[in-house]
């Protein structure tokens, strides 16, 4: 019936259903969400269906609940998924939640914990609730990595975590539905008498702010442009070098933003050849996809991102290793729910 992932499952039986459902206060048959592209009603029932199915524990079921309406949300656009880039969907769990259900932030975080089982649930209620089916509706041209899911470390965090820079309390817990179509390789971060470990870290961001996404859907502005989501991991050993120099998450922003560049015959070349559309500059900027800026020489500097907000910093991973990484998603914009 297509409903597992290929790889085996735990029997969903009433009674391990039953367990999951004394979790949540909302009735089993309620609508959560209505989710694209099958539009079939996410209750309850059918989440914790899949969470057993995934090895999930009975006490991971709001974060489910709200993991769903986080991907429901039409801001999020669930509904465009299915792309052959093969957009992955990915939830960041914050706050006093993640270290009670035992979702890891540290080392190896994507491949311990709750976070396997939670990532594994999340494939499959978008999978048999969503309805996006390998192969006829998720066309990924070379497949998808596992889902993952990832927790702020919070203590070593020398920010405001996530979840409290977007309008909530430290107190409270929240998922944020995410979205990625990379996943790869974390550079390492050095000082040298020449040049900080926090100059160092701002450098190699930028930079891999014009390798990691596609450039040509993503200097576009507008609402194609403006729906991309550029996640910026970075351990804590590397944060604590950027808030000691004085960098807040906003000047981070501020410097990529303005650093992330290539040479404009190069964009230009990704737009003509790498794009649905044959565009050049010209073209583009008077359809309103570019501004003025971008008629320029072809050696010029132009920028790859289409405005500051697209930046995402989460802070993670092992607590003794100075790497980042960074993630793109394209047209998927972050949605936070707080989790009940």
């Amino acid at each position: 019936k297509r409903w597992s992932d290929e790889l085996p499952i735990v029997p969903p039986t009433r009674e391990r259903v039953a367990e999951f459902l004394k979790h949540t206060k909302r009735a089993p048959d309620e609508t959560i969400a209505i989710l694209p592209q099958a539009n079939l009603a996410a209750t309850p029932r059918n989440i914790a269906v899949n969470a057993v199915m995934a090895g999930c524990k009975p006490e991971m079921m709001p974060v489910l609940i709200a993991a769903v309406e986080a991907i429901a949300d039409n801001e999020y656009n669930l509904n465009n998924i299915g792309s052959t880039w093969g957009v992955q969907p990915f939830l960041l769990v914050n706050g006093p939640l993640a270290g009670k259900l035992g979702i890891e932030h540290g080392a190896q975080l994507v491949n311990r914990g709750a976070n396997p089982a939670l990532g594994r649930a999340l494939a499959l209620i978008i999978k048999n609730i969503a309805g996006y089916q390998y192969g006829s509706s998720y066309m990924g041209t070379f497949g998808y990595p596992l889902n993952v899911v990832l927790a702020e470390n919070e203590a070593e965090n020398p920010w405001e975590p996530y979840h409290v820079e977007h309008g909530f309390k430290r107190e409270d817990s929240t998922v944020t539905a995410c979205g990625t179509v990379t996943w790869g390789w974390p550079p390492a971060i050095y000082g040298t008498p020449r040049k900080s470990a926090a100059q160092a870290a701002l450098q190699f961001l930028a930079l891999e702010c014009t390798k990691k996404p596609c450039l040509a859907r993503l200097v576009e502005r507008g609402d194609n442009g403006f729906r991309n989501m550029i996640t910026l991991l970075i351990a804590p050993p590397v944060a604590k070098a950027l808030a000691s120099e004085g960098y807040t998450k906003d000047k981070i922003r501020d410097y990529v933003f303005e650093h992330a560049r290539v040479p404009a015959r190069e964009l230009e070349f990704l737009i003509e050849y790498g794009h649905s559309e044959a565009f050049k500059f010209p073209d583009m900027v008077e359809r309103g996809l570019l501004p003025k800026e971008y008629l320029v020489g072809p050696d010029e500097m132009v920028r790859v991102l289409p405005k500051k907000e697209v930046i995402n910093i989460v802070v993670c991973g092992d607590p003794d290793r100075n790497r980042v990484m960074v993630l793109w998603g394209g047209y998927i914009s972050p949605v936070t729910k707080k989790v009940f």
